[in-house]
């Protein structure tokens, strides 16, 4: 039997679903509106024709700022995905106790962004290839991962990755590690969590790229 605190030595392995921590049944309190959009709802109801992507990229703060900067995107909220343990905490997630990955819930404009360019943005803003780690974030809950919330999303997601790879192959550098699978459960993060970084500014963000750029017309450039 392997004990909780010997999980802890390492948090590059994922916990088995007996080893999570059990969480709660209920679900974290958010507010009604975004912070940087205002009057929009954080969670909808949207007037425009909007979908979904589900995006993990390292400490979710900065890659939901720069997901909520884009044009077309509607509303952005960050929470815990892809793990067992049921509305975790920041803490817990920590922990490397519950298996899950920080995402940030993109809602999007169709008519202004397509999913394709949002894939784009995501490969280029981090680098996907460092497993159960982003840069000096280490641990399973900054992997990289694609959560699609549609067959034709987890195409796309594929397809980008086989591109993406092989922008990477010719650059030199390693294989990508990225979890590409249909969207789990998303767990909302506390409140204090959502748009941290138009709230705090000086705030860490550990997002940073390889350079690597995917082809201008998958790109949307």
């Amino acid at each position: 039997m392997v004990l909780r605190s010997e999980i802890l030595v390492n948090k590059n392995v994922l916990p088995t679903k007996e080893q999570a921590l059990p969480g709660r049944e209920t679900a974290m309190t958010l507010p009604e509106k975004h912070f940087v959009f205002e009057e929009t709802p954080l969670l909808g109801p949207f007037f425009q024709d909007v979908d979904f992507a589900i995006f993990g990229l390292g400490c979710f703060w900065g890659a939901e700022r720069r997901f909520w900067q884009r044009e077309g995107v509607v509303s952005t909220v960050v929470g815990y995905a892809g793990g067992f343990t049921p509305n975790p905490t920041y803490e817990e997630v920590c922990s490397g106790l519950t298996g899950h990955a920080e995402v940030v819930l993109v809602v999007y404009d169709k008519d202004k962004v397509s999913y394709e360019e949002l894939l784009a943005m995501f490969w280029e803003l981090h680098n996907p290839t460092q497993g159960m780690r982003q840069g000096n974030d280490i641990g399973t809950q900054y992997r990289s991962v694609i959560y699609a919330t549609s067959p034709e999303h987890l195409d796309a997601a594929l397809k980008s990755k086989a591109t993406y790879q092989a922008e990477l192959s010719k650059a030199g550098l390693g294989e990508i590690s990225t979890e590409i699978e249909q969207a789990p459960t998303v767990f909302f993060a506390e409140a204090y969590h959502q748009q941290y970084l138009a709230k705090n500014p000086e705030g860490y963000c550990g997002i940073g790229g390889t350079g690597v750029c995917m082809p201008p017309s998958l790109a949307g450039n």
